[in-house]
């Protein structure tokens, strides 16, 4: 199905959660970030144009500053946020730079994609570092900036990004093993692909019980239609003979 869906992709942004790219420990889970920049790379080397949108800022920080839990105070956060950043875009740094390729980190706030003049600088700046090869890693400016902190975990911010440039393609990766029907009880099943959003659908998707997750998971990604017009696709890491599948558009 993957393949399928990226053949005719020129463009792709790609979303990384905070729960995809931190361990138990809730530090940088470097194997799992090393395979995912290596998919990335492969997508770049076939000639696709790929822009990360990265979270992982907090859980990064949680671990330097002895939280075991997500903090729930917005200073923590931010303080959380002010240390992990930096470790996040050293660790990819090193990471694409194993093919070969370079990086630049781009902070964004909700405020720069509605400003007008500002939404034009962010979208040219960001085609300006695709036309010479390099892969934009996009992150919330979390110092000064709460909307995603408190609500999205950047899955909003991911939507905007895509409709920004545009892209083909956003796909948002999780280890959410797909939307459950039947949340927190004994029958909950998953189910493997979502063709189609409705309130049926809406109303099943519920909560996560991820230490470093922000929000209830499924239901504000599927509101992501409304914001981008690229086909949006959830996978479900790590195993990809079990992977679910979500499409949102």
């Amino acid at each position: 199905m993957r393949s399928a869906v990226l053949k005719d992709i020129s463009r792709l942004v790609v979303k990384l959660g905070t729960g995809v790219l931190t361990d138990s420990r809730k530090q940088p889970d470097l194997a799992q970030m090393e395979q995912l920049v290596a998919q990335m790379a492969a997508q770049r080397k076939a000639g696709r144009e790929v822009v990360l949108v990265t979270s992982g800022a907090v859980g990064a920080g949680m671990g330097v500053l002895g939280f075991e839990a997500r903090p729930k105070e917005l200073a923590e956060l931010q303080a959380c946020a002010a240390v992990g950043q930096s470790r996040l875009m050293t660790t990819y740094e090193g990471l694409f730079a194993k093919f070969g390729l370079h990086v630049a980190q781009v902070l964004l706030t909700h405020d720069d994609l509605e400003h007008h003049e500002r939404h034009l600088n962010a979208r040219n700046t960001l085609v300006a570092l695709l036309d010479r090869g390099v892969i934009p890693i996009i992150n919330e400016n979390d110092a000064v900036s709460w909307t995603e902190l408190k609500f999205g975990d950047n899955d909003k911010l991911s939507a905007l990004v895509a409709s920004l440039l545009p892209a083909d393609l956003l796909v948002i990766l999780t280890t959410v093993d797909g939307v459950l029907e039947g949340f927190g009880t004994p029958q909950a099943r998953v189910l493997p692909t979502v063709e189609r959003i409705d309130d049926s659908v809406e109303g099943i998707a519920q909560g996560t019980l991820s230490p470093t997750a922000v929000g209830d998971a499924w239901r504000p990604r599927f509101r992501l239609p409304r914001l981008s017009p690229a086909p949006a696709y959830h996978w479900s890491l790590p195993a990809a003979e079990n992977t679910a599948c979500s499409r949102t558009s």
